[in-house]
């Protein structure tokens, strides 16, 4: 009998005492927790936010399988050299640039088993020489002119970027310049609700220039942080943009002298050569200060980003990288150049 007792005893401390290790445990995991460790346990996977070099990492998978045969020579000879500049042709880059690409290896003498990361590090160079920080002015509204053609994700880029400023602190208000695209200003409306901000419009058909004159001056009357304005971006009324876009600046300058403070061209990453073309064009007809390059998350080879920098003199501020109010990235010069070639 006194046996029994004790053995019975026995398992009550074993019990409180297995229990006391899992409380011990629970409040240890918890601690860690509230003072910035991780509460999960470890054999369970923790997810991490994609990075912007894992969003261009996994859409220029083509442009590095390209990129791939040469990287897999003996050597670097007059072939292999002749095989990259092609590559790099292939890749959005355009002769030009590729060109002077190749011509810097060779001067360097870039042997094959550093050719890889030689090539990151002078597009890194190439396209980080560039202030990349938005305008912002100390007082007023920060006056911000969106270009581009259609279907390159202009008022998509312009909701995100009204996201962005939200949710950094800043009060903002869109114009509907874009008075002559059917169905443009319910867009803008849509973005306007989903980031949660006011959008100044006329009826369909009005005079942009107005658009951006009542934009602005409500802006200043509300105390508005940031006023971004859509504008219209038909390529095929050269002379017509041109005057449009001029009187746009003339009329929001004349309320708020210096503005607009940033012009900005989104781009679809995904036309190669053809952005380059838009983006020469818009650089003649407004003096735009950076450029949006969007659907990095499809089938863009990237490449047109070093062209932009090279030819035109002009950084890729922002990237899109999907369809969310939060898909709208700072360029990395390192992150991209690590994105299109592999390169550690």
């Amino acid at each position: 009998m006194n046996d029994a007792i004790g053995i019975l005893a026995g398992l009550v401390l074993l019990a409180g005492a297995a229990g006391g290790l899992v409380w011990w445990t629970r409040q240890s995991q918890s601690s860690k927790s509230l003072f910035g460790g991780s509460s999960t346990a470890l054999d369970e996977p923790v997810e991490r936010a994609p990075t912007l070099f894992d969003r261009i990492g996994d859409a220029l998978a083509r442009t590095r399988a390209s990129l791939s045969n040469v990287f897999a020579r003996e050597k670097m000879d007059d072939s292999a050299w002749e095989a990259l500049e092609e590559a790099l042709i292939r890749a959005d880059m355009g002769p030009r640039t590729a060109s002077a690409l190749v011509q810097g290896g060779r001067d360097a003498k870039v042997p094959i088993e550093r050719l890889r990361g030689w090539l990151a590090e002078e597009v890194t160079r190439r396209t980080s020489r560039f202030n990349f920080a938005l305008a912002s002015q100390p007082e007023g509204p920060t006056v911000i002119l969106v270009v581009g053609v259609n279907g390159a994700g202009k008022t998509t880029t312009i909701g995100k970027l009204a996201s962005r400023y939200k949710l950094a602190g800043k009060s903002v208000m869109l114009g509907a310049a874009d008075t002559f695209r059917a169905g443009a200003i319910d867009q803008l409306r849509v973005w306007g609700e989903r980031a949660g901000v006011p959008v100044i419009a006329h009826q369909e058909g009005a005079d942009p220039a107005a658009v951006c004159h009542d934009t602005v001056k409500s802006a200043l009357a509300k105390g508005i942080d940031v006023v971004i304005l859509d504008t219209a971006g038909r390529l095929q009324a050269h002379a017509a943009l041109m005057d449009e876009l001029a009187k746009v600046r003339r009329v929001v300058n004349k309320l708020l002298p210096g503005a607009p403070h940033e012009v900005l061209l989104v781009l679809d990453g995904t036309m190669g050569q053809n952005a380059l073309a838009q983006a020469r064009v818009f650089k003649e007809v407004t003096a735009v200060t950076g450029i949006v390059l969007t659907k990095l998350d499809g089938t863009a080879k990237g490449g047109v980003v070093v062209a932009i920098a090279e030819e035109l003199n002009l950084p890729v501020k922002l990237v899109g990288c999907g369809e969310k109010l939060d898909d709208l990235r700072d360029f990395d010069p390192a992150s991209f150049s690590r994105g299109l070639f592999g390169s550690d």
